[in-house]
């Protein structure tokens, strides 16, 4: 026994350690399938997305793939839908023929056997076996269209006394387990009904479609089932013709239909496609550009108008460009013409204006009148310049990196006395720290210098607010007046050449309606924002945002909010100003500018 033992343990060792690498060898193949799979799933996913972005981009900007690819569907799903059901009415229709058949020929097959047992004179085990075996044979073969077998069974529990020659008999390769259980059910309790069940008929290696009709027939006292077994492979395989050709059929008419639909849509989306180019190059300034018209149908109708409408529009934009360019010139002329004669005029005024203490009352307010309206009459003429030269193309940006709050300062502090004349403050909100800004200090200067000037004259003597914040990639300069306002549609139009709110309004600090006109102009160069609000009796707020490096994009949301925080609160009763956060502030009242340090708020207890 313990030989036995110590035989078996080296073999069971060996099992065991071949078992373990067979084991690993499996998990090692197992992960290589599984890193293999995962490889190609990435690899693979990214085409299915790039395919599903193509087809939605196509999709998207192409109406005759929208067409044909919908017309293909609709035709997929009707010839879908129209097979379907052509199918199953032929399946039908073949089914219930043959059924037909079936039954009728069973009826006739099952009286002959029937009437051949009645009148059988047999006795011996021999004589049975053949009578039964040649009769059934008889059965067996084919009829009018179909193929037919037969299993004969006695029926079990019987009570009278049985023919124990014969309990069964079948065709090759039939066994009663062909027939269905419910259809021999339906046989042994019916009398002489005859029922009918669809089946599987094993033939050869393969399974065929069949209808089993079941009968009871008797001989020599005992009741036995007779099922006849039709082969419907005929059948089936007519069907699967039938099938084959109506999806044929129906594969060559979808790619017919595809190609008409792509021929109709094409003759019908090229001129369409073919206008849209034209008007995309009218747009960018090919007014040259025309459609070619083929036919006089409405292609060519609408070929026709379009090329029409081009030219019209081409001879319209002509004109306009050509009395532009007059009026730029015009303007640029007699702005330079008037140069010469305005300065001799500007240097008589000036010897006049010194001198008015010598004159009488009525000759020294002449001088005095003469030397203003000069004054005006120059700024328009620098400003017809300077509008002239934006008109021309010829503006140029000198930027470079200077901090914007000392030129808001100097801005400020050049406004001190327009401020000490009509009473009013100004207040800076500005961090501590130096902003540096890539900008021309001139233009900026100019910019800020009429946003806060026309705050001041609008303002009614109530401070003016000058508010500085940057983020990290703009910074953000807001002027507020607390005075008459305006309203949306005033602020929509307040940057437009010449406008102004109350035209019957006079000035007194000057002006010449192209002050924001320029200022615009000067912010379109810094690709910058220039933006208004203004709100009746709560007076107007003008937003400057500038980038802080020349080329950078400015971020959605300003550092500055273009409506203020205490509009709602303005001009109710009760109402508190909003306290101004820890900043440097500088105060121009009217007298002498003064810097104070702003405490830091409290909360009220």
């Amino acid at each position: 026994m313990p030989e036995h033992t110590d035989a078996i343990t080296p073999r069971y060792r060996r099992f065991a350690f071949r078992w373990r690498i067979w084991q690993r060898r499996a998990l090692i193949v197992s992960l290589r399938v599984a890193r293999l799979v995962g490889t190609g799933i990435r690899r693979f996913l990214p085409a299915l997305r790039y395919v599903g972005r193509a087809l939605q981009r196509r999709w998207r900007r192409s109406l005759q793939f929208r067409t044909v690819l919908t017309t293909l569907l609709l035709a997929v799903t009707s010839f879908a839908v129209v097979g379907a059901y052509l199918s199953n009415q032929i399946a039908n229709n073949l089914f219930q023929e043959r059924l037909t058949q079936a039954e009728s020929e069973t009826r006739y097959n099952v009286k002959q056997v029937q009437e051949t047992f009645d009148g059988a004179q047999v006795t011996d085990q021999s004589s049975v076996i053949t009578l039964v075996y040649d009769t059934l044979n008889a059965v067996e073969g084919r009829g009018s269209v179909i193929q037919r077998r037969y299993v004969f069974e006695a029926m079990p529990e019987q009570t009278k006394p049985r023919n124990r020659w014969v309990e069964s008999r079948a065709s090759d390769q039939l066994t009663v387990s062909v027939i269905p259980p419910e259809l021999r059910k339906a046989v042994q309790e019916s009398g002489k009904d005859q029922y009918w069940a669809s089946t599987v008929i094993p033939v050869g290696t393969e399974d065929r479609p069949g209808i089993a009709v079941g009968n009871k027939v008797t001989f020599n006292g005992t009741v036995y089932e007779l099922y006849l077994i039709y082969d419907l492979n005929t059948a089936q395989q007519t069907l699967d013709e039938i099938q084959s050709v109506l999806w044929a059929g129906g594969a060559v008419l979808v790619l017919l239909i595809g190609a008409v639909a792509w021929y109709v849509t094409r003759n019908v989306v090229s001129p369409v496609s073919h206008a849209a180019m034209v008007s995309e190059k009218l747009a960018a300034g090919q007014l040259q550009e025309r459609m070619v018209v083929r036919g006089e149908d409405e292609v060519a109708r609408l070929g026709a108008s379009f090329n029409h409408m081009a030219a019209s529009l081409q001879e319209q934009i002509t004109q306009l460009a050509t009395l532009s360019q007059m009026q730029q010139r015009f303007v640029s002329d007699v702005s330079h013409e008037l140069r010469t004669p305005l300065t001799t005029v500007r240097m008589a005024a000036e010897v006049l204006y010194d001198a008015r203490g010598d004159f009488d009352p009525i000759n020294k307010r002449s001088a005095e009148l003469l030397y203003n309206q000069v004054e005006r009459f120059q700024s328009l003429l620098s400003d017809l310049l300077e509008i002239s030269r934006f008109d021309a193309g010829v503006a140029v940006l000198d930027a470079e990196p200077e901090d914007i709050l000392q030129v808001i300062a100097h801005v400020i502090e050049g406004a001190a006395p327009v401020a000490a004349e009509y009473g009013s403050e100004i207040v800076l909100s500005a961090p501590e720290d130096a902003i540096v800004v890539d900008m021309d200090a001139r233009r900026i200067d100019r910019i800020l210098r009429n946003l806060i000037l026309n705050a001041v004259e609008h303002g009614e003597g109530k401070p003016v607010t000058v508010t500085v914040a940057a983020n990290r990639t703009a910074v953000g300069i807001a002027v507020r007046d607390r005075g008459i306002g305006m309203d949306p549609a005033e602020a929509a139009r307040v940057f437009d050449r010449f406008w102004r709110a109350d035209p019957a309004r006079a000035r007194t600090t000057g002006g010449s309606g192209l002050g924001l006109s320029i200022a615009t102009e000067d912010t379109k160069l810094h690709n910058g924002w220039l933006q208004a609000w203004g709100r009746k009796g709560s007076g107007a707020n003008f937003r400057l945002t500038l980038p802080l490096r020349q080329g950078e994009e400015i971020e959605e949301s300003p550092p500055v909010q273009l409506e203020p925080e205490d509009a709602s609160a303005a001009g109710e009763p009760g109402s508190v100003p909003r306290e101004p956060d820890t900043r440097n502030i500088l105060v121009l009242e009217t007298g002498a500018a003064r810097l104070a340090p702003v405490p830091t708020p409290k909360e009220n207890p």
